[in-house]
């Protein structure tokens, strides 16, 4: 008994030596449980690795959420599909996926002011990182003052380069005041960088057919369009802005007179339930 508490003392050395800290946690446990003694060694052996994936893959996501910067903690799950803005299930659903990552596609996101654009944004980054992805938010009037700052300190290559191995970049508030000829060069040199090799996520409250008339220069224009809606997914929503107090109020009155509806004219067969979204912010 003592020779085999000696062993496992080496093991668990050996595993964090090995930089193991899960597994060798999970084997000490294991050894002061009886639960697991009636365990064969491939069973044991089998919780240590999948505690160490799982332990490894929640520090990843913590790392690229922290390093995300993302506004907002938006989930898809927390997406609200009540609010009549033009927001269908099935397209955020299929986008949270990610898919549109893996083959380096662009999103934007549109509509007037507080319809959810930042918090859609986010939850689809979000869903991104929980896939492996990583993903930086920028808003566009601080990433255009940091860009035109980079380029008199000489950081601009060094940033955009940095910029331009992120996954998925999030540029909220793109195009909300039209851009002088250097920050749509700038913006070019940012899109250029990510096409076809990267995502991008844009939302904006200029409608995309006006896009081009905001930028300053017509050819770069040209150029940052044709790059960013080669591959892209249109999300364009409508609707009154719900930070404002009446709308909120009839949002809430709506969703409490469908889910009376619900209660009391149950679909055949089933029973009554609530699909409301849970903790979207009107972004």
């Amino acid at each position: 008994m003592k020779g085999n508490h000696v062993l496992n003392h080496q093991t668990i050395e050996g595993l964090h030596a090995l930089k193991l800290p899960s597994m060798a946690a999970g084997l000490a446990e294991q050894e002061a449980s009886t639960a697991h003694q009636g365990l064969s060694f491939g069973e044991r052996l089998g919780l240590l690795v999948d505690r160490e994936l799982t332990d490894r893959e929640n520090r990843r996501m913590e790392r690229y959420l922290k390093a995300a910067k993302l506004r907002i903690n938006a989930v898809v799950e927390d997406v609200d599909f009540r609010r009549r803005r033009g927001l269908e299930r099935s397209v955020v659903l299929s986008l949270a996926e990610s898919g549109w990552v893996r083959s380096h596609h662009n999103i934007a996101v549109v509509g007037p002011t507080g319809v959810g654009k930042t918090f859609l944004a986010c939850a689809l980054a979000n869903a991104a990182i929980r896939r492996g992805h990583t993903a930086l938010y920028l808003r566009a009037p601080r990433m255009l003052d940091e860009l035109a700052l980079a380029r008199v300190d000489g950081r601009f290559q060094r940033l955009t380069a940095s910029w331009a191995r992120i996954d998925v970049l999030v540029i909220d508030d793109f195009l909300l005041r039209a851009l002088s000829a250097d920050q749509a060069a700038d913006v070019l040199e940012v899109i250029e960088d990510r096409a076809g090799l990267r995502s991008t996520i844009i939302t904006s409250q200029l409608p995309i057919a006006m896009w081009h008339e905001a930028m300053a220069e017509p050819t770069v224009a040209d150029a940052v369009l044709d790059r960013l809606l080669a591959h892209l997914h249109r999300i364009e929503l409508i609707g009154e802005s719900m930070r404002r107090p009446e709308a909120a109020s009839k949002t809430a009155d709506a969703g409490v007179a469908e889910r009376g509806r619900k209660r009391a004219k149950p679909a055949a067969g089933a029973p009554a339930h609530d699909e409301a979204g849970g903790g979207e912010s009107p972004r």
